[in-house]
């Protein structure tokens, strides 16, 4: 299954497995989340309800982009001046794409008391 998310203004054409550079979104590398907004979804030539569908993606990475280089110039009147920029952008796995099928994201798991320890224990 297929669908077209909107996120940073641009449009992407996801699947399962794929793995896709977006503007930056808040979150760690290997944190799970949800890309809400489906513009269209389909299996094949088919398609499917865009409101259904949900989307579900782990952080690879924060990084930059390629350095862009600004260089202006007016002639005749010696003005030259040179910049650079790197976009910050976040680097997606798709995990999942379709009906309810979103992962749900990683909660740390809960340490264990002695009391749980002693009850388990007991209940043995």
């Amino acid at each position: 299954m297929f669908a077209v998310v909107r996120t940073g203004g641009k449009q992407y054409r996801v699947a399962a497995g794929d793995k896709i550079a977006v503007e930056k979104l808040a979150g760690q590398a290997g944190d799970t989340i949800t890309l809400g907004d489906v513009l269209l979804a389909g299996e094949g030539d088919t398609l499917a309800d865009a409101k259904s569908v949900t989307v579900s993606a782990e952080i690879i990475a924060q990084a930059k982009s390629e350095k862009v280089i600004v260089f202006k110039k007016r002639r005749r009147h010696n003005y030259r001046r040179k910049n650079g920029h790197r976009q910050q952008m976040t680097l997606l796995r798709i995990t999942a794409v379709g009906a309810g099928e979103a992962a749900k994201p990683k909660k740390a798991a809960a340490k264990k008391t002695k009391a749980d320890a002693a009850a388990e224990a007991a209940a043995e």
